[in-house]
This record gives structure tokens, C-alpha cells and sequence, in this order.
């Protein structure tokens, strides 16, 4: 195993990358500038020589280039082991995530400086950092990630090569149904069904090695690779918002279930305290 340098001090994001940040959270996408391109923690070999000291269950990767709208299901393999994919990720038209990789204390002691700069930030506006996770994305030239959405407030730094990232309103039920949400927090998949004319609604951010962009919780996106190999590192955490937000859609689920109303989820899910307490004693009681 190599043996790396500890961080450095050095900030990961400038001010103006704060300021810009502190503008959008929560609610809205935005592009931010990072200092980790170079990092010698984030090159193929490094990730490769991680991917080898990580659990199977968690790393995921499959061919790259896929329908917007593909069911989990239907995601083919490409035929590879991970050591394959990660080394020869240039030629083989894949695409892969390694999860949780703050596990690795090396890879934990990059999250928290990272995150630790936008905490306060984050404080003010949704309260403390909650269950903090990064994830490190390697992607073949002209790759595709399909149209889909994920539990956690997110930022995403381009390392390497180039991609969109195609960033559509949270909250539209038209893009996410209310049946769809209440499953995806039941445990169902991230991915979301795609109707062309959905295009128009999102918004398309080019990323750069140096860049990065703040994607709210459950904005739906999609990914479109560059001509070259991608390497993306996902810093994220949950928030009380969050949280709450899952929670009141479990409750939905539940009342669904009964043919009773559902709730109205607002803006600020946090402060439906009662409905939240609700579902915990439902929850309890095996409702």
C-alpha cells in the first residue's frame, strides 16, 4: 500500500466558492471552485489501490453508456472484475462509484477538511452536518449517468476530464411523484423514469477539473461525460431538513396505505414536528 502524505492545511474551497455556496444552500444548484485537482489521492492509481482494500458492497460500477431513463434492473455489467474497470476505465466504456470511501481514514481526514470549511455555513441554515459520506466516481469517455436523485445534500468536484451535469428542481412532482419519493425513502432505487420533454427544465453546468457544483437534496440530474476519462469525488451530508423530509414521506406512505390523506411536505419539512413524531410512534408501534 502506498504510503501518503498527511493533508495539508491548505482550504478546499476559496472564499468566493463560500460565498457562492452560502448563496444557494439549500435550495438551489450552484458552481463552486475547489483546490483538489492534483491530489495524489484522487489519481486512478490511488483509487484503484483503494477499490482493492474496500468490501464488495460498496462499489458499484456497469457499463457506461446507458438510456436517461433505464430501470435499475435493466443496468448491464460490463464483463469486468473493479481492478479491471478502474485501471483500463480509459478503453472499456464503464462507469463506476466507490462509496463511502471516508471509511479509509486517509480519504476521511479529505472529507472533513472539506466539509469542515462549509459546517458553519450549513449551520445556519439547516443546522449541523449530519452523517457525513464521500463517493469517488471514475467514468469512460462519452459515459452517461442516468436521469436519478439522492437522499443527501451533495457536492460534486471535478478532478478529472470534463462532464455536464444536467441539475433539474427538487420538488417537481411531475419529474419526482409524490409515490415515487415515498419509496425511494422505503429503500427503493435513486433512478427515475425520463420523458424527453423534461429537458427543458433543468439547467446544464459544465464541469472542469478545479470546478465543482452544490446539488440540493433530490434535485433529479443526469451526467454526461466528456472525451476523456472523468474523475468526480462527491462530498455530502445529511441535515434535520433532510431527515425530516424522509420521515414525512414514510409518513405518506403509511397513511397511503390506509386510504388516508397524506400530508402536504412544505419547504421546511423540519418544522412539522407533530406529523414527524407521528410517524416515529407508527414506526414503533409496527404500523
Amino acid at each position: 500500500m502506498t504510503a501518503y502524505k498527511p493533508i495539508t492545511a491548505a482550504r478546499t474551497f476559496p472564499g468566493s466558492a463560500r460565498d457562492d455556496f452560502a448563496r444557494a444552500y439549500p435550495d438551489q444548484p450552484a458552481k463552486l471552485h475547489h483546490a483538489l485537482t492534483g491530489h495524489e489521492l484522487l489519481t486512478i492509481p490511488a483509487i484503484a489501490e483503494l477499490a482493492e482494500r474496500m468490501p464488495a458492497s460498496r462499489v458499484e460500477y456497469n457499463l457506461g453508456k446507458l438510456p436517461l431513463g433505464i430501470r435499475a434492473e435493466d443496468t448491464p455489467s460490463n464483463g469486468l472484475t473493479l481492478d479491471e474497470t478502474i485501471r483500463t476505465i480509459e478503453t472499456n466504456g464503464s462507469w463506476a462509484v466507490l462509496k463511502n470511501v471516508e471509511r479509509d481514514p486517509a480519504y476521511g481526514a479529505l472529507l472533513d477538511q472539506a466539509l469542515e470549511e462549509l459546517a458553519p455555513l450549513v449551520a445556519r441554515a439547516t443546522g449541523p452536518m449530519l452523517n457525513r459520506e464521500a463517493f469517488l466516481f471514475l467514468t469512460s469517455p462519452g459515459s452517461v449517468t442516468p436521469f436519478h436523485m439522492d437522499p443527501e445534500h451533495n457536492i460534486l468536484l471535478q478532478i478529472m476530464g470534463e462532464k455536464v451535469m444536467n441539475v433539474f428542481p427538487a420538488g417537481d412532482e411531475e419529474l419526482v411523484p409524490a409515490i415515487k419519493s415515498e419509496s425511494f425513502h422505503a429503500g427503493g432505487h435513486r433512478n427515475l423514469e425520463w420523458r424527453e420533454h423534461f429537458r427543458g427544465r433543468g439547467t446544464a453546468f459544465t464541469l472542469r477539473p478545479g470546478e465543482a457544483i452544490h446539488v440540493p437534496v433530490k434535485a433529479p440530474h443526469f451526467v454526461e461525460n466528456g472525451p476523456a476519462v472523468s474523475i468526480s469525488l462527491s462530498v455530502t451530508w445529511r441535515s434535520e431538513r433532510s431527515v425530516a423530509e424522509s420521515e414525512l414521506h414514510g409518513l405518506n406512505a403509511l397513511l397511503r396505505r390506509r386510504g388516508l390523506p397524506v400530508t402536504r411536505i412544505g419547504t421546511q419539512p423540519e418544522r412539522q414536528r407533530a406529523r414527524r413524531l407521528a410517524y416515529r410512534v407508527m414506526r414503533k408501534l409496527g404500523a
